[in-house]
């Protein structure tokens, strides 16, 4: 019996990993983070499946569920929204599995500032403009931001920043960002990216905050601040420079083929 923890991507069903899809299928219970998993997804466990959506539940009955299941010998999807890695409470469930000696697996899904971007179709470092993206967060009742962990901080590098649970205080962050980056800074916000209520939101630091609460938004969108949001004069990568020499084209570029 194995837990297997996935991240189940932003939003759209097929945007879940093969592997992650795979596991839903073959798993007898899958555990869920309520509106925050497609439902299409629930559609691929195995008929018969235990499936509970873990919204309403705290931690030690979440684990009650894995305990359960391990007594049976069947296997947990346990679904996340976005990707494991940042957000998801995933350390706490590993570290009460572990004392239980409880097996489990973490299969990686798209992250939400990824989706953001793909929505935009912006890349997020721009040569010359970012070369860092700094994902950070907001405080809240659920986990308040470290002492050391400023957005003035974090502004100061000028990287890209992806601003998640944020969207309640955008007004305060936009203040407090534009010192560093200007009013002019691009900014956009993507509410519930790849779902089909998708919206976003273009424009600046001094513009943002009214145009999110002309919008009436509150929750579940992203914002992403800083120049390769909107670029315009920037320079291109030397990775694919005619005099670029790389390990897989050696001495420079090779040239286009041309009529026949």
């Amino acid at each position: 019996m194995t837990v297997h923890f996935i991240g189940a991507g932003p939003g759209a069903a097929d945007l879940i990993t093969v592997r992650g899809r795979d596991l839903v299928a073959a798993s007898p219970v899958c555990l869920y983070a309520g509106s925050l998993v497609a439902p299409e997804i629930l559609g691929w466990c195995p008929a018969g499946a235990r499936i509970v959506d873990t919204a309403p539940l705290d931690l030690d009955a979440i684990v009650a569920e894995m305990e359960a299941a391990q007594a049976r010998g069947e296997d947990v999807a346990r679904l996340h929204s976005g990707d494991l890695s940042i957000w998801s409470a995933l350390a706490e469930q590993m570290r009460r599995l572990d004392r239980l000696a409880i097996p489990y697996t973490v299969t990686p899904g798209v992250p939400a500032f990824a989706a953001a971007a793909a929505v935009l179709r912006r890349e997020l470092t721009v040569p010359g403009l970012a070369q860092s993206v700094v994902l950070t967060r907001s405080s809240g009742r659920a986990s308040a931001m470290p002492e050391g962990e400023r957005l003035s901080a974090f502004a100061q590098t000028g990287a890209t920043l992806a601003l998640h649970l944020a969207i309640h205080v955008v007004e305060a962050l936009a203040a407090e960002l534009a010192p560093f980056y200007g009013r002019d800074c691009p900014a956009a916000v993507v509410f519930r990216a790849t779902w089909p209520d998708e919206r976003v939101i273009r424009g600046t630091l001094a513009t943002i905050a009214d145009q999110v609460a002309e919008a009436g938004l509150e929750r579940t969108a992203l914002i992403l601040v800083g120049p390769a949001i909107d670029p315009r004069d920037f320079r291109e990568s030397a990775l694919y420079a005619p005099d670029y020499d790389r390990r897989f084209r050696p001495g420079g570029a090779v040239s286009a083929p041309g009529p026949a």
